[in-house]
């Protein structure tokens, strides 16, 4: 959708929200997400949500008043929380990996779809790392903190603050450098390979 407001409906003016279950909200929030992996920011539309919903697009304004919000609202939608704790920060740094890669595809093409519109967007790059980031920024964070209180790395290691950065890093580039995403065993790999030594862990 080029212009918001060229095909916002007169009815998106109300401030009276519709009155959606939790399962139908899910429902068009769902296929936000959906068309955004398969067409990109751009080429979603309002009228497309609706089609593919079998709802009106006055509904859809009438509950999220533009795209971004409405996409916002679908990645907030989306966030996730991870536990991972195996007792060993190496094995942990394995199993975070491996559930990272599990999902790098669908990740992945979500923030190739929505990387310049978040940058002109400041909802939407909140909105982006909320749901696709911070959880797995938080959850590496957690892994770091027990792997230090159990005495494996010192809390001074200079190479624990660019862990998130190494692994969220490659899931981003993978793609564009092999042509592949950052599938699990990959993910494991790179862990053995750069990160555990970079610990001075085996």
């Amino acid at each position: 959708m080029t212009s918001q407001a060229a095909d916002r409906p007169e009815q998106a003016g109300s401030s009276r929200r519709s009155k959606i279950t939790p399962e139908r909200e899910q429902e068009f929030f769902d296929a936000v997400l959906e068309q955004l992996r398969e067409c990109g920011y751009d080429s979603l539309t309002m009228e497309g949500i609706a089609a593919s919903t079998r709802c009106s697009k006055s509904t859809l304004y009438r509950q999220w008043k533009t795209k971004p919000q409405f996409v916002a609202a679908a990645l907030r939608s989306h966030r996730r929380t991870r536990c991972v704790d195996t007792g060993s920060l190496a094995d942990d740094l394995r199993a975070a990996a491996r559930a990272m890669g599990d999902l790098s595809g669908r990740d992945t093409q979500l923030l190739q779809a929505l990387a310049h519109a978040a940058t002109q967007d400041p909802e939407l790059q909140c909105a982006l790392r909320e749901a696709v980031l911070e959880p797995e920024i938080a959850a590496l964070r957690e892994i770091i903190r027990r792997g230090v209180e159990r005495g494996e790395v010192p809390a001074d290691h200079p190479a624990l603050e660019y862990i998130p950065a190494q692994l969220l890093g490659v899931l981003r580039l993978r793609p564009l450098l092999d042509g592949e995403s950052a599938d699990p065993d990959y993910l494991v790999r790179f862990v053995e390979a750069a990160v555990l030594p970079a610990l001075g862990l085996t």
